[in-house]
């Protein structure tokens, strides 16, 4: 199917474009001149234009359409990565670096929930848990993109010409892949009216459910841990414990690697033990992990703890789109209001991380992730999944 298939490269861009910035998180710093705090500032204004993007999505979902919006989006976020590696290397300017990271965290916000939109719409019209696979082309995306790092830092490439290089990979792969995805009019703008403002009430009518809360708290504990593996992970390895860089974007690619492989087989895995059961056993891994991480003496074990941490954070999120599309007549609603809310704290939660590490130390600030890990598991009974209704797709 060319509309699965799109969609699953277009998850898989904004995982590489995210591990890149990730990856060049230390040679950034050290090339800047900045401290941790100044990095977190710096993820917080990205992780503040990806809020404000996740924010008017809808808006340019119900105005654009997927199809378009999908591709303006990807363009904009690979011109910031651009501009990120010109204000590094070129300029040595902390200003234009975070003009790039606006353009680099609008983009990829506004995008996040037009893909999940149209992977729920997907999964609704196979009546087959798929969402977990799509987050596995996005992690498949964060794997390729550390491992790109790695072996760019060994050849020692600066950060211009390594965030170039993915820029002109996902220019192209979001051309070819948005050509292939069909203009559709989602069932809940058919129920009520095909006028965009119409379509933007109904988005917002998820807000006043209860159950986008609760959803919302399962997805923030494994939001945070996902998101502050993207940020710090590799900081973490190279300052916490004392390793090179290379070691730090290794470390990286393991979480990642992990993360992808639970995500290829966690939707049969839901299928047959359920949302509840499995986001339960996740959660208690990732806490085991991430302890791990922390503590850890040895190389060896912090590689251990990496693995065991993207195992326990790789269906949280997948799962609670999975939950907010029960009803693919509401679908498009419930998702955009449960995405906002996790990459809220996907997005947003890691820079704040940033700036309390300036005070207790970087590891010792990872235990706040696992403290929210812990109350994602407890409120993971909202995914309990809702009976089906029909689907009221319709292609433009």
């Amino acid at each position: 199917m060319r509309w699965r298939t799109s969609v699953f490269a277009i998850f898989m861009i904004s995982g590489l474009s995210i591990a890149t910035w990730a990856s060049r998180v230390p040679a950034i710093k050290l090339a800047l001149g900045v401290n941790n705090i100044d990095v977190g500032v710096m993820l917080l204004i990205g992780g503040c234009a990806s809020i404000i993007g996740l924010s008017i999505s809808s808006v340019l979902l119900a105005r654009l359409g997927a199809k378009r919006g999908m591709l303006v989006t990807s363009l904009l976020f690979a011109a910031g990565l651009v501009v990120i590696g010109i204000g590094t290397d070129v300029a040595a300017s902390v200003p234009l670096v975070l003009v790039g990271m606006i353009m680099w965290g609008f983009g990829n916000g506004c995008l996040d929930v037009m893909m999940n939109v149209e992977g729920a719409a997907i999964e609704a019209e196979s009546r087959r848990t798929l969402l977990p696979l799509f987050h596995a082309f996005f992690s498949f995306g964060t794997v390729v993109g550390a491992g790109l790092g790695v072996a760019l830092i060994a050849l020692g490439l600066d950060v211009l010409a390594h965030t170039a290089i993915v820029a002109v990979v996902i220019v192209v792969t979001a051309v070819v892949s948005v050509a292939n995805v069909p203009t559709r009019v989602p069932a809940a703008a058919s129920a009520t009216g095909t006028g965009w403002r119409e379509r933007v009430s109904v988005a917002l009518s998820a807000w006043r459910e209860p159950r986008t809360y609760a959803l919302g708290v399962v997805m923030l504990g494994m939001s945070f841990a996902e998101g502050g593996a993207n940020d710090w992970l590799a900081l973490g390895v190279v300052e916490g414990h004392g390793a090179p860089q290379e070691m730090g974007a290794l470390g990286l690619t393991v979480f990642s690697v992990s993360m992808t492989a639970v995500r290829v087989f966690g939707g049969p895995l839901v299928d047959r033990f359920g949302r509840v059961a499995v986001l339960r056993v996740l959660a208690v891994t990732a806490v085991a992990g991430l302890l791990l991480f922390i503590l850890a003496p040895t190389t060896p074990l912090v590689f251990v703890g990496a693995a065991l941490w993207g195992v326990g954070a790789s269906l949280g999120f997948p799962l609670g789109m999975s939950a907010a599309g029960d009803d693919p007549a509401r679908a498009a609603a419930r998702v955009s209001a449960a995405a906002t809310i996790g990459y809220i704290a996907f997005l947003a939660g890691p820079p704040a991380l940033g700036l309390i590490s300036e005070h207790i130390g970087l590891l010792n600030t990872l235990y706040i992730i696992v403290a929210l890990i812990a109350a994602s598991g407890f409120f993971s009974g909202a995914a309990k999944p809702l009976p089906r209704t029909e689907t009221g797709l319709s292609a433009g």
